[in-house]
C-alpha cells in the first residue's frame, strides 16, 4: 500500500511540475531570436537596422507575426526590455 501510495504522489508530482514549466515557457515572440533577426545587424541582436531595413523586414513578415509583435509591445513590462523595436514597430503605424 505504502508503495503505491509513494507511487501516485511522484506521479502527482511530476505532472503537476511538467504542466508548470509548459506554462511557464510562454514566452514572448520578442524573445524568439529566429523572428528578431531580422531586425538587427549583429547576432548578439543589440544594434537596429536602419528604419528602411527595418521596415522592409517588417513588410516581410505575415500580417500575424505583425499583430502579434505589435500587441505584445503593448504589454508594458515586455515592451521596456525591447524598447527600441516597441518604437520602430509604433513608427510603422502600430501603435496600441
Amino acid at each position: 500500500m505504502n508503495f503505491k501510495m509513494l507511487t501516485m504522489g511522484a506521479m502527482a508530482l511530476a505532472m503537476m511540475t511538467g504542466s508548470a514549466l509548459a506554462a511557464a515557457s510562454g514566452t514572448s515572440a520578442l524573445d524568439n531570436p529566429e523572428k528578431m533577426a531580422p531586425f538587427y545587424t549583429d547576432s548578439g541582436m543589440k544594434t537596429m537596422k536602419s528604419e528602411k531595413e527595418f521596415k522592409t523586414a517588417w513588410m516581410a513578415m505575415k500580417e500575424e507575426d505583425r499583430a502579434g509583435m505589435t500587441k505584445e509591445c503593448g504589454d508594458k513590462a515586455i515592451a521596456k526590455s525591447h524598447d527600441d523595436f516597441c518604437k520602430m514597430t509604433k513608427q510603422l503605424g502600430g501603435a496600441n
